[in-house]
């Protein structure tokens, strides 16, 4: 078994795109810049954080991903900067990498903002030739190098009002070709970074003086592969403490808490119910998420 989900996720990802190339978060309306860089500045105007994810984990070599993020406005200036930086493991492949993102805020009459944002990437993407070579043998497809450097590209555009968001990205617009295929065969797909779309959203609902509810929604595209969607809702009572309910469109129920303190550290947690397709493990079959995130000022 685990000879097939090693060779399962090195098929994924080099011979043809069939999922996600790019991590998500349970938590991540609560990052912003994680999918668009034009949300830099936005929202938390002057904050850092950080993630730690790991999934399905009774599955020897399953996924594990850590995130360290930071927003920051210039208000004069009228722009935003923000980034990441990311260390992303599932079985034998790693990427490893670092994102800067620069948006430009324009005021709406309403009070709201439009924003426009670019992103420029730099990752190190690495194969662990050893656990692959026991299914795969001398195979060409494993090329004669572990790593690949490479660099990315992303745009943004947002709208951000005192309720709603709005925005759409892309992802990996240059399509870097990472080349590991060193047969004589031309192969009918290349191993490439794919581009990822994204659309998003969040209204953030007043119930009373105290109790606020905000729905969200992500939709992510890339060729070859399924539409994805995530939804749910997240309730805050007070500013300080706060939970929500979600749902992963065909792979998993999502739950999170969190709390606020003194209206600067939050500290939440997700846990992932799966679903499909590895719920027949007795064990592993769900995803633990912890976020810390720290507001520079309030």
């Amino acid at each position: 078994m685990k000879r097939y989900i090693l060779f399962a996720v090195f098929a994924g990802v080099v011979t043809t795109v069939n999922a996600q190339q790019l991590q998500t978060s349970s938590m991540y309306d609560m990052q912003g810049v994680l999918h668009n860089p034009s949300t830099a500045g936005v929202y938390q105007k002057r904050m850092v954080g950080a993630t730690y994810r790991s999934q399905w984990s009774g599955i020897s070599g399953s996924p594990k991903t850590t995130t360290v993020f930071g927003s920051f406005e210039l208000p004069e200036q009228k722009i935003g900067l923000g980034g990441y930086l990311f260390s992303d493991k599932t079985g034998p492949t790693s990427r490893t990498g670092i994102a800067l993102q620069f948006a430009k805020h324009i005021p709406m009459a309403n009070g709201g903002k439009f924003s426009l944002g670019i992103e420029a990437k730099g990752l190190q993407y690495s194969l662990d030739r050893a656990k692959l070579s026991e299914t795969l043998g001398s195979d060409p497809a494993l090329g004669t190098s572990d790593n690949r450097f490479k660099f990315d590209a992303g745009f943004g555009v947002s709208y951000t009002g005192k309720k709603l968001q709005l925005g759409a990205s892309v992802a990996q617009l240059v399509q870097s070709k990472l080349g590991y295929y060193t047969g004589t065969v031309s192969p009918s797909e290349e191993a490439r970074l794919y581009r990822h779309y994204y659309f998003h959203g969040s209204y953030k609902w007043n119930v009373d003086e105290a109790t606020s509810v905000t729905p969200n929604f992500l939709f992510i595209y890339l060729p070859n592969a399924p539409l994805e969607f995530q939804g749910g809702i997240r309730v805050e009572h007070s500013e300080v403490f706060w939970w929500g309910l979600a749902l992963r469109a065909k792979q998993s129920f999502i739950l999170s808490a969190g709390v606020n303190l003194n209206k600067k550290f939050t500290v939440g947690y997700s846990f992932d119910i799966y679903k499909t397709p590895i719920s027949v493990f007795d064990a592993g079959s769900n995803a633990h998420e912890v976020l810390l995130r720290y507001n520079i000022f309030k």
